[in-house]
């Protein structure tokens, strides 16, 4: 008829995690009651797909002893919003109209004027996230011809990187 709050106490026994809550003492006869819960769990990145509970309902009457149960399986959903951000350095290159490219060279001038593009992958939450990969594809020729050289490719924040076997192949 109306609406209590449980008092519920958490447990735990032979490595499992238990939530007692006394519903009822005495419960009169053929009392029905519905009960709703809310867990909150944390350390489910690697729970894989779905999580059980099993719930179980006791009853201490010495007359009518049950102990009914069910298994509810619930999907873990992770969720985290993931924001990349570029830079490239300096933001506008112009090369002059009396530069031209000296092939065979091994000075970084030679082939151009240096552009470095930085980018930074965010995670804005609410989970936490692992085994991000990130494909970057940077057009380096154009109609045949060198349009972008990439020298290097370096990561910060304990991250792997692997990249294209076209990286600085004329070894500048």
């Amino acid at each position: 008829q109306g609406q209590e709050k449980l008092s519920c106490n958490p447990k735990k026994e032979n490595g499992t995690y238990m939530v007692l809550c006394e519903l009822g003492n005495p419960m009169k006869a053929g009392a029905r009651i519905t009960v709703d819960m809310e867990l909150s769990v944390s350390g489910l990145e690697d729970m894989g797909e779905a999580i059980s509970f099993h719930l179980q309902l006791q009853s201490k009457n010495s007359l009518s002893h049950s102990n009914a149960s069910v298994t509810v399986t619930v999907p873990v959903e992770a969720e985290a919003e993931m924001e990349l951000r570029g830079n490239s350095l300096p933001a506008i290159t112009v090369l002059p109209t009396n530069w031209h490219w000296v092939e065979g060279s091994q000075r970084p001038e030679d082939h151009g004027i240096k552009v470095e593009h930085v980018y930074e992958l965010h995670n804005k939450g609410p989970g936490t996230v692992s085994g991000v990969t990130l494909s970057l594809a940077v057009p380096h020729l154009l109609g045949g011809r060198v349009l972008l050289y990439l020298l290097e490719l370096g990561t910060g924040g304990g991250m792997n990187c692997s990249h294209h076997p076209a990286l600085n192949p004329a070894q500048v």
